[in-house]
């Protein structure tokens, strides 16, 4: 921990507990807390040139002030300057706002001007006594309860005041002049005492050149961040796993599909990588059906040939145990044995799964959160695999991770060989995010969909229109086809007044009676959420009501019909996902999604882009133009300090030479480097992905 600074609030203190919610503990962080917008105090308005609804400040005279109880009780007060009369009020008041209020007396008041029932007046306007007229535009800075603006700018101007004139700048010159960025100080001190003539509009929209060089020194930070990291994981041991062609050529001989070129191409990525001493550290992203799934199943057996354990890891039960199946099914004809852990196993299963990875006597492992709890021990794991990444916390992925040989001791100074690790994904991640919040990763795209995959036409109803979708729902399935129909809820929400998955189950059982409908959502056991999905899949249900358990992982290929209820209340991804699940059979196959009136800007944004695009990556950068990226990726799951400046769309052109700059000054001034993540992360630059 860094030194209190001299003439910084003590530790402890009510200042210091104040300052450090916003992420400030010394004056270096309070020069790169900059504002949220600016006040124009540097010139007065006459009262007769007042614009309603405008921010303005006036210098005007008492006329009168007094307590009014009517229609409740506020602070009025009569004004006037030579040009007309204002009412000014306020409605929460102390007795000291009172006492400055004196008639005769000539003061200024900064707030918005409208029309009030005595005519013009402002509510709640900030007063000041008559001073000079500052030469800067006054900052309005995020604060928190407790702390004021006039005495975050104080701490401001006294930090702004320590800057050294003559300090050197941490960014070379020759760089600043191509990208036309001002050096540091002016750019920090036009940021926080912007003088009138500056570009106002230019700074509210964060496009002035003083706003880009901040936004492109904590891209730069943030890539210098990530790319240490980087070099950090190729500097520890793995273990050297050459592919030895034994079981993943069996594999693939028995496969009654082949590989696509996209499949090809990463299973050769995957497979020179667990064939290096350097510990793997890649992200598999594929788009929905991809055939993700068969590109981990060659990568573990790749580790399982060469006598050593992998594990794959899944968010939800109904998942996992979907890879579990699939993988037993390719595998279990080859000799190879997996073991399946999950929370909900009776304790003679586990106890007999647990004892089968801790001999050796199993090499592959398939399960939830469940692998990586205190009994689970994996001491020959090599490789572990981690699908759905986004869904795990940090701690999560280390878990599994520390599962492994070279973390099997309790010893901080273990050095034995640290575990590969594949984390997989669903939703694709745009060209800026890849750059940005997953650059310390090496990166394999699976950009190629299966042969005989369907295309699944989108249908945007109104949900009045439900009897005529519930009709076109039967006729499907007395074709012989089956249909998901998916719901939000569980149970009713006095909240959320949306049509539940138990209701909806009841519905369609009185107006389907013909049908068979099915029930599964999270709180089912286990055998019998596992009954309920073996029945649809034996086509012994038509239609599976069925909460978002379902939204990844489920493979039907006869069904061919989704109705999302309230797909209005779902995230774009989501939608995208689920809609993944029908259009795996050689059937045409539609996805209606229901909404309820009146929609919000948002909603409606995501129900057009998923209406429009069929394509993950595409819908990924809509999702992430109407979500940001601190929603998108997850501060929590990515464990990355998010970025507070730059914006991924507008300043996408900075990334690629903040990445240019961040590789060379490792590489040739790591000073400046430290100095640089010194500035911008502070202590949090620990705070990298697992």
């Amino acid at each position: 921990m860094s030194p209190t600074p001299r003439g910084w609030p003590k530790a402890g203190s009510r200042l210091a507990g104040l300052l450090a919610r916003l992420d400030i503990y010394g004056p270096a962080d309070l020069l790169i807390h900059l504002p949220l917008r600016y006040e124009d105090e540097t010139r007065l308005t006459p009262v007769a040139d007042l614009c309603l609804g405008e921010p303005a400040q006036v210098e005007v005279d008492i006329v009168s002030c007094e307590i009014v109880l009517h229609p409740r009780r506020q602070l009025v007060a009569c004004l006037c300057d030579a040009s007309g009369k204002l009412v000014a009020r306020w409605l929460n008041f102390y007795p000291s706002l009172q006492r400055q209020l004196v008639a005769g007396r000539r003061i200024r008041l900064f707030g918005e001007a409208r029309m009030g029932f005595f005519g013009l007046e402002m509510v709640h306007p900030r007063l000041q006594p008559v001073t000079p007229l500052p030469q800067a535009l006054t900052p309005v800075y995020p604060t928190t309860l407790g702390l004021s603006q006039s005495a975050l700018r104080q701490l401001v101007n006294t930090a702004l005041n320590g800057l050294s004139a003559d300090a050197p700048d941490l960014l070379p010159a020759n760089f600043c002049q191509r990208l036309g960025l001002p050096g540091f100080n002016a750019a920090i001190r036009c940021l926080h005492q912007p003088t009138p003539e500056v570009d106002t509009a230019a700074l509210e929209d964060r496009s002035h050149p003083a706003w880009l060089r901040i936004k492109f020194e904590e891209l730069l930070a943030q890539q210098l961040s990530l790319r240490r990291a980087y070099n950090a994981r190729r500097a520890q041991t793995a273990l050297n796993l050459p592919p030895r062609g034994v079981l993943t050529a069996a594999l693939l001989d028995h496969l009654p599909f082949r590989l696509t070129a996209a499949q090809t191409r990463v299973v050769a990525e995957i497979a020179a990588d667990l064939a290096t001493p350097c510990p793997m550290q890649r992200l598999l992203q594929g788009d929905v059906g991809s055939g993700k799934t068969i590109v981990a199943a060659l990568a573990m057996l790749q580790v399982a040939e060469n006598g050593w354990q992998a594990a794959l890891m899944a968010p939800t039960e109904i998942l996992a145990e979907q890879h579990y199946r699939k993988l037993s099914a390719w595998l279990e004809p080859l000799g190879v044995k997996l073991v399946w852990l999950a929370g909900s196993q009776r304790k003679r299963a586990r106890e007999a799964a647990l004892a089968l990875l801790q001999n050796g006597d199993c090499l592959l492992a398939v399960g939830t959160h469940a692998l990586i709890e205190d009994p689970v021990a994996l001491p020959r794991l090599a490789l572990a695999v981690v699908d759905e990444q986004h869904r795990f916390g940090v701690r999560q992925r280390l878990a599994l991770r520390e599962k492994g040989a070279g973390h099997s001791t309790n010893d901080a100074q273990d050095s034995g060989p640290c575990p590969h690790m594949l984390m997989m994904s669903a939703t694709p991640i745009p060209r800026t995010l890849a750059m940005t919040h997953y650059a310390d990763l090496d990166v394999s795209v699976l950009d190629e969909l299966p042969p005989g995959r369907q295309p699944v036409h989108t249908r945007l109803v109104a949900a009045e229109r439900r009897p005529e979708v519930i009709d076109r729902l039967r006729h499907a399935c007395v074709d012989g086809r089956q249909a998901y129909w998916v719901c939000p809820l569980i149970e009713e929400s006095e909240v959320l007044q949306l049509q539940t998955a138990t209701e909806t189950w009841q519905a369609l059982q009185v107006a389907l009676p013909e049908l068979r409908v099915g029930l599964i959502h999270g709180r089912l056991k286990t055998d019998e959420k596992t009954a309920v999905m073996a029945a649809f899949v034996a086509g012994e249900i038509h239609v599976l009501v069925a909460t978002t358990v379902i939204e990844v992982g489920v493979d039907v290929p006869n069904a061919s019909l989704m109705v999302i209820e309230h797909a209005e209340r779902f995230g774009l991804a989501q939608l995208h996902q689920l809609r993944g699940r029908v259009g795996r059979g050689a059937a045409a196959s539609t996805c209606v999604l229901l909404f309820a009136q009146p929609l919000s800007p948002i909603a409606r944004a995501r129900l057009k882009a998923i209406f429009e695009h069929s394509d993950g990556f595409t819908i990924a950068r809509e999702d992430l133009r109407i979500r940001g990226p601190g929603e998108f990726v997850g501060a929590r799951q990515s464990g990355l300090p998010l970025l507070r400046y730059a914006d991924l769309e507008t300043d996408a052109d900075l990334l690629d030479p903040a990445r240019e700059l961040a590789n060379e000054l490792l590489a040739s001034a790591p000073t400046v480097a430290d100095a640089l993540l010194k500035r911008w992360l502070g202590e949090r630059e620990g705070l990298l992905r697992a």
